[in-house]
């Protein structure tokens, strides 16, 4: 089966469905191949903070942000190597924000969480916005029932909730506004490769349970499918911390294919040894989680000493992990002021019974004994616990500084950032590196096109997201920065390959008639309300 359209989206998360919206408004004809029978990935997943510089939405709320103080923030953190794309992504990223509120199907609203380092240009609040939240049913039924839910509903195999927030209000809006303007969604499409016409990319290729199709592109095709974090092999070719059984991506996702395509075509890859990691309690069934707000106990390695700032940002913290063995696993100790839940924000937590009857978690009555009971020496885990109990005394952790950033006291309040243990029984969570995904993968220029190791571009392939070398390199600046990243080149793409044909004028398109298609398995269905 062979079908035809002007652009091939491949993927359905956050800069996925931006292209797709922005190609389908602009009047080209837009397929997105999916792998999964649900949409979003890790997008739908997350909070839905987008770090887009410099629009309007800072401004309405009052927010000092700005673009140039975002390129002050930026140079501080960043090596410049990637100069270019950074000054394209902080020119573009207001001119996409009102691109997507132009439409009345979307609006963003300004998010108050802070940036991750204390450098030059940081906002006090941080800058990052996030879609408005939106109804399940005002979205077109078809549309709410492929947004993937939660992570802890989607893992345990329930429904979403009735309101979608954060990243799934990212992907319903987008997915919404897709379909009303003509765009076809196919789920359950593995894209194994590329289709070439000479030197240009002209499609591609995917494994579907009904067999193998081919799907065409008139003006290109953007890969925007995540990274590899979900196959271990490669990320044992690669060395990339962690573990794939580890990893937030959704099961079955994320595993690389897109790229080696690419690869396969002579694209070229960078930072392939990278990711965008955080710490989480390991799950009864031995999966990861996502843990950030660190209000109270303190984590330790497998010696039964601290080693960084709790409150670290999670990638910060995630790297801290990464850097000794004796890190992974590590332990979160807490005491019982909470009733016995974990002091921290993770999704998913997952219920502390079950925890402790898988034995990720240890509870005992006496610190000594709970050092006992996880394997580190009890001297040592009771030193470090009256050392720290020192610090929360005296209001300042003289070790690693916890408690005196922004950040640090956002979750849980400056003074609750260093909280006394001191309320038996306690507690011991084992921890593991987990990560939001890798960020190495193809080199892309400034219109997010795909280049050869010689510098050239690969005519009519973009990519954007985790797909690609991050332009951030192995820093993670802000609360946002992957989303906006991803969302932002993937509109640059867009620009690019509408403005590359048709002398610019993408109404001109070829466009196949018919309605909007919504394809599950493969199968097209008109979806409600279709025009």
């Amino acid at each position: 089966m062979t079908d035809v359209f002007d652009v091939i989206v491949v993927g359905s998360g956050g800069g996925a469905l931006t292209a797709a919206h922005l190609a389908a408004k602009a009047g080209l004809s837009v397929a997105v191949v999916e792998k999964t029978d649900l949409l979003g990935g890790t997008s739908a997943y997350s909070g839905g903070a987008c770090w887009l510089p410099g629009s309007a939405v800072q401004q309405r709320a009052g927010n000092p942000d700005s673009t140039e103080s975002a390129r002050r923030y930026l140079e501080a953190l960043l090596d410049g190597r990637a100069k270019d794309k950074v000054e394209a992504f902080l020119g573009h990223a207001p001119e996409l924000v009102d691109a997507l509120e132009a439409d009345d199907g979307f609006a963003f609203e300004w998010l108050p969480f802070p940036e991750y380092f204390d450098a030059p240009g940081r906002v006090p609040g941080g800058r990052s916005i996030q879609p408005v939240k939106i109804r399940r049913d005002a979205l077109p039924v078809e549309v709410a029932g492929l947004v993937r839910p939660p992570v802890e509903s989607d893992r345990a195999g329930t429904a979403g909730r009735r309101t979608l927030t954060g990243g799934q209000a990212l992907i319903g809006r987008l997915l919404a506004m897709i379909v009303r303007d003509g765009g076809t969604v196919r789920t359950g499409h593995r894209v194994t490769a590329l289709l070439t016409d000479g030197d240009r990319v002209a499609g591609v290729r995917a494994e579907t349970a009904a067999g193998p199709v081919e799907l065409r592109a008139r003006r290109g095709v953007l890969l925007a499918s995540g990274g590899f974090e979900g196959d271990q092999v490669q990320r044992d070719q690669h060395g990339v911390p962690g573990r794939a059984a580890w990893t937030m991506a959704p099961s079955g996702t994320n595993t690389g294919e897109p790229i080696r395509a690419a690869e396969a075509i002579g694209a070229a890859t960078d930072l392939l040894d990278q990711g965008w990691f955080c710490p989480g309690p390991v799950q009864p069934d031995g999966r990861g989680s996502f843990a950030l707000g660190v209000r109270g106990g303190l984590i330790v390695d497998t010696t039964g000493s601290r080693y960084a700032n709790e409150c670290l940002p999670y990638d910060r913290f995630g790297r801290q992990m990464a850097a000794a063995p004796e890190r992974i696993p590590s332990w979160f100790v807490f005491d019982s002021r909470e009733g016995g839940r974990l002091p921290a924000i993770a999704m998913p937590e997952g219920d502390p019974e079950a925890h402790l009857a898988a034995g990720t978690w240890v509870r005992a009555a006496t610190v000594p004994a709970l050092a006992a009971a996880i394997g580190v020496d009890p001297a040592r885990l009771t030193a470090t616990v009256d050392r720290f109990n020192g610090f929360a005394a005296a209001g300042v952790d003289e070790d690693f500084g916890r408690g005196a950033d922004e950040y640090d006291g956002f979750f849980a309040g400056e003074t609750r950032s260093l909280t006394p243990l001191d309320a038996p029984p306690y507690y011991a969570a084992r921890f593991v590196l987990s990560d939001l995904g890798t960020k190495g993968g193809l080199v892309t220029d400034a219109n997010g096109q795909v280049l050869r190791a010689d510098g050239t571009a690969i005519d009519g392939l973009y990519a954007t997201g985790n797909t690609t070398a991050s332009v951030m390199g192995p820093v993670y600046p802000a609360p946002g920065v992957p989303l906006g990243t991803a969302m932002v080149f993937a509109s640059l793409a867009v620009r690019h390959l509408c403005a590359a044909t048709d002398g610019g004028d993408p109404g001109t398109a070829d466009r196949l008639p018919g309605p909007p298609a919504l394809s599950v398995g493969g199968e097209d269905r008109r979806a409600p309300g279709s025009r």
